[in-house]
């Protein structure tokens, strides 16, 4: 009997890393899917399904932080930068535009095999599958399926689309800090990134909705919000 293999996406256009790195994952026991351009990188994300995207950001025809956000926009799967670029700025933007993590080429071989564990382990963890589809946090519950949010079993929470979005978001993300800019990368796209006035606008709008539970979205000053209890 066959054994079905965690999928990963490897996005990048250096043959050499296709066949290093190819070889190294289907050694560890993966079934790595190849992709040499952002376009072959996207239609592969949403018709192979894979559970975690390496990702390049030097890619041919669309640059990896543009890609980022595009992927962001159908898929919450983990996005793992793989990138020679060092520099502290390419990080945060890559980060802020919604990837999970990030490594430096040249890497180390058991160094990038942990982060892709751990990266799995997260989504494991934070994902509430189809069947099941509810995240739950102190006497808040989110139903994803039916769209319903209650507190303590209570009426349902009346949300916008955009407050709704903006709950999802921090639920999926609990207990970690999301930037201003992640969230407004996620839930506005990233024409908006930079308008922090619409975050903090719709995060007092869902703060009052909450009513008792409000206390469970947490301000980090300078930097985003927390959702946790």
């Amino acid at each position: 009997m066959s054994v079905s293999r965690t999928k990963l996406l490897l996005v990048d256009d250096e043959p050499q890393i296709h066949r290093f790195l190819g070889a190294a994952l289907s050694a560890a026991g993966y079934d790595p899917i190849k992709a040499e351009t952002g376009e072959e990188g996207l239609r592969l994300a949403a018709t192979r399904q894979p559970s975690l995207i390496l990702l390049d950001l030097g890619l041919p025809d669309i640059d990896g932080q543009v890609l980022i956000p595009r992927l962001r926009a159908f898929s919450a799967i983990p996005i793992l930068v793989v990138s020679a670029r060092g520099h502290e700025d390419e990080k945060v933007a890559a980060l802020d535009a919604g990837a999970d993590d990030y490594v430096e080429k040249p890497f180390a071989l058991a160094e990038l095999l942990a982060r892709i564990r751990a990266a799995l382990r997260r989504s494991i963890a934070g994902e509430p599958s189809v069947e099941d589809a509810v995240i739950r946090v102190g006497p808040l519950s989110i139903n994803i399926e039916h769209r319903l949010a209650r507190i303590d079993g209570d009426e349902a929470l009346r949300l916008t689309p955009r407050e709704w979005s903006l709950l999802v978001t921090l639920a999926r993300a609990s207990g970690r800090v999301m930037t201003q800019r992640q969230l407004l990368t996620a839930v506005w796209g990233p024409a908006h990134s930079d308008e922090a006035q619409y975050l903090r606008v719709y995060v007092g709008h869902l703060r009052q909705k909450l009513g008792r539970a409000a206390g469970l979205l947490k301000t980090e000053p300078g930097i985003g919000y927390r959702f946790s209890e």
